[in-house]
């Protein structure tokens, strides 16, 4: 399905962008030959390590590739906006309507521009961005508890241990009660990224860092990153609960597998096995990597779900497109049955399509408050 949308892509930048430019048919040859190059850019990273989903290519390249690739995608998007326009004129005006080469010519400018700016949005460190959630029946204790959510990190050549080191500061530098990662660590094998992911050892918090899979991990090795992750000091939330006790008073984090584990024959999901045997009354925080299944933790009686896995949908304007696959959840904070869920844009992203416009990575400082208190 991938390739017939990028190969619907091609066409449309071939047939109504290139070929009617007033240029030699030499050069247009060319920048139709650059264009097919760029959208195949996970064949490449197939070719380059066996996964579409793990570019090996020098880091350099990785985001030239981004940057052709994300500037194709949306001079193809602004193409289609630009002859809807031209449909209308037709339609108004009885007769052919066409756009000049300097209007085409200005459109590829705005979308490389667009394309510069989103690479680099994704790449960048995030900034922090500070939350505070009510939960009902949060005792006195646990009033002003922070968390910092990690999320969809995907430690790779274009998020490699440089970049964790610095997310890792800036992490500690905030003195969190305690550290959550739901999931998508990385992408590559563990040989491919052993050295990129070694920062994360020097994660620290007060209670603990803790971390559950996303769907990645299941396709580089569930098993051996869930073992590596442990040597790394990241304690694993993988369908179990913790009791914290602040003085005698108790908050439940809990975790589950991801949904991917349905379909790889690991353990099936069964939350309703991950919360028994906690204690009765005490609010519960759900680590959940994909949002889909919010409405059942809300019927279990989940007071906050942490989830990332959407990217926040990348690109305002069409970051809607995400939602039939995440049961509408994309972006930031929703009421679900009276449970909130947090649905973090991520601390990174896929690097086979590196682009934010409009949805900014984050580092999530959560605050609990009780609920109702001022």
């Amino acid at each position: 399905m991938p390739q017939v949308i990028f190969g619907l892509i091609y066409l449309l930048i071939l047939t109504r962008f290139i070929w009617p430019l007033q240029l030699p048919l030499s050069i247009k040859i060319a920048l139709a030959a650059l264009a097919l190059v760029a959208l195949q850019f996970h064949r490449w990273s197939k070719l380059s390590s066996g996964s579409v989903f793990s570019p090996e290519f020098p880091r350099p390249v990785v985001v030239l590739f981004n940057w052709a690739f994300g500037a194709i995608v949306l001079l193809a998007l602004m193409q289609l906006v630009l002859d809807v326009g031209l449909l209308f004129g037709i339609l108004i005006h009885g007769g052919i309507v066409s756009a000049p080469d300097g209007v085409r010519y200005g459109l590829a400018a705005l979308a490389a521009v667009a394309a510069a700016i989103g690479v680099h949005q994704a790449m960048r460190v995030p900034p922090l961005k500070d939350i505070e959630v009510g939960i009902r029946g949060l005792p006195r204790q646990f009033d002003g508890y922070t968390i910092l959510q990690l999320t969809d990190l995907h430690i790779s050549r274009l998020f490699p241990a440089s970049w964790a080191r610095a997310v890792v500061a800036r992490s500690n530098d905030l003195g969190v009660d305690l550290i959550a990662i739901t999931g998508d660590l990385i992408d590559g094998t563990l040989d491919a990224r052993r050295a990129d992911i070694a920062p994360l050892r020097d994660l620290k918090a007060t209670d603990g860092v803790y971390v559950i899979s996303g769907n990645h991990e299941y396709i580089f090795g569930y098993s051996t990153w869930m073992a590596h992750f442990a040597a790394l000091g990241l304690l694993s939330l993988e369908n179990r609960h913790i009791v914290l006790d602040r003085d005698g008073s108790k908050l439940v984090l809990a975790g589950i597998t991801d949904r991917a584990s349905r379909r790889t024959g690991h353990s099936v999901r069964d939350l309703a096995a991950v919360l028994e045997g906690a204690p009765e009354g005490v609010p519960v925080i759900l680590l959940d990597h994909q949002p889909s299944d919010a409405t059942h933790a809300a019927k279990l009686g989940v007071a906050l779900q942490l989830s990332g896995h959407t990217h926040g949908g990348l690109i305002l304007g069409i970051d809607r497109l995400a939602a039939p696959a995440n049961a509408g959840y994309v972006s930031g904070r929703y009421d679900v049955d009276g449970m909130t869920l947090y649905v973090n844009n991520g601390t990174a992203l896929w690097p086979g399509f590196a682009l934010r416009l409009g949805r900014p990575s984050e580092l999530t400082r959560i605050t609990l408050r009780q609920a109702g208190a001022a």
